[in-house]
């Protein structure tokens, strides 16, 4: 649908809203509404063209790695209806960054466009320096390639991966942030941080990001606790792999939005990710201290035309509160 200039023209002008309530300007880069696609759905880089007709104000295209990878055995996703879920075990599913940065070569989009960075979910990748050395030879070629995006992610926090290889830890951060800024890539660079771990750890792991040159960080990947009261446990029966999005991960996101926000909100951009549904949701994150928010399963549930609802809401519910800008609505729950 995106190679087609009209029929993209034409749901532009039906659904997209525009408004200068919602459009802000975030460590250089324009965004006309904070409502993102997150990675783990575009990995194979075909929707940018597309769904700045659909509402979104940007997107991330991957999880993208060194080299290609075919997906973990399957099952790889399936739904979990009644608690709002999806189960998620692709593993970085992707043709790697060679192939995807020859699609994106030359392109040109309406929204700001970024590329999630991670490890390739090998088993041959056993060591802790092996993976970092492999992360820098992906966003070498990237910057190499000087491919039209706007930021960079890098995704330390799939839980679905091969080997035992974490970033968690204070010093194996640490190691990973020196050797990539070394690179002094001009771009922003935004962290995709875990959920699971608990709040000294990520004041912890804060701590390092903070001393590197990193624009902001997103909270957060998928859950892992199949203890957590917002599943059906009889929904989870059926799933013997994989880790959890949507609604389970409501909650957490939202308190470690607030957290970083607190914490480090004078220094560090903070993304809102997981659960969101709706503008309620979206902006609830906002008010905890997100900037940016995005989403993948609340697409899955509520149609393709939720990025465009989230939006309109949004406006609704600005002026409801008295903001003339939706920068204006950041954190301004993030004390209470």
């Amino acid at each position: 649908m995106g190679k087609s200039k009209w029929l993209v023209f034409i749901i532009k002008k039906t659904f997209r809203i525009e408004s200068p309530m919602l459009s802000q300007e975030i460590a250089g880069v324009k965004f006309s509404n904070p409502i993102g696609l997150a990675a783990g759905f575009d990995y194979k880089a075909l929707l940018p063209n597309f769904i700045p007709a659909l509402g979104f104000g940007w997107e991330s295209i991957g999880t993208i790695t060194y080299f290609p990878y075919e997906g973990n055995p399957k099952p790889r996703l399936g739904r979990l209806v009644k608690s709002k879920a999806l189960m998620v075990n692709k593993g970085f599913k992707n043709s790697g960054i060679v192939n995807i940065g020859q699609k994106l070569k030359r392109k040109r989009f309406d929204i700001p466009i970024g590329l999630s960075i991670g490890k390739t979910n090998s088993q041959k990748i056993v060591t802790q320096q092996e993976a970092i050395a492999e992360i820098i030879k992906t966003f070498k070629l990237a910057e190499k390639a000087n491919l039209p995006v706007k930021y960079y992610e890098l995704n330390i926090s799939c839980p679905n991966l091969y080997q035992k290889i974490s970033f968690y830890p204070p010093k194996n951060l640490n190691e990973l942030l020196k050797e990539v800024s070394k690179l002094k890539i001009k771009k922003p660079v935004f962290i995709k941080m875990p959920i699971e771990s608990s709040n000294a750890e990520v004041a912890a792991m804060l701590n390092v990001i903070v001393k590197y040159p990193i624009t902001g960080v997103i909270f957060g990947n998928l859950q892992k606790d199949r203890k957590d009261n917002s599943f059906n446990k009889e929904e989870l029966k059926k799933f013997k792999v994989g880790n959890f999005s949507g609604k389970p991960t409501q909650k957490r996101s939202d308190e470690l939005v607030k957290l970083a926000y607190n914490k480090f909100g004078d220094k560090l951009i903070i993304v809102g990710c997981g659960g969101i549904f709706n503008a309620k949701d979206a902006y609830e994150k906002i008010k905890l201290g997100a900037s940016l928010v995005q989403f993948i399963t609340g697409l899955i549930f509520e149609g393709p035309f939720l990025a465009a609802k989230i939006n309109s809401d949004l406006i609704g519910l600005l002026k409801k509160d008295g903001y003339k800008n939706i920068s204006e609505a950041v954190g301004v729950d993030a004390k209470k």
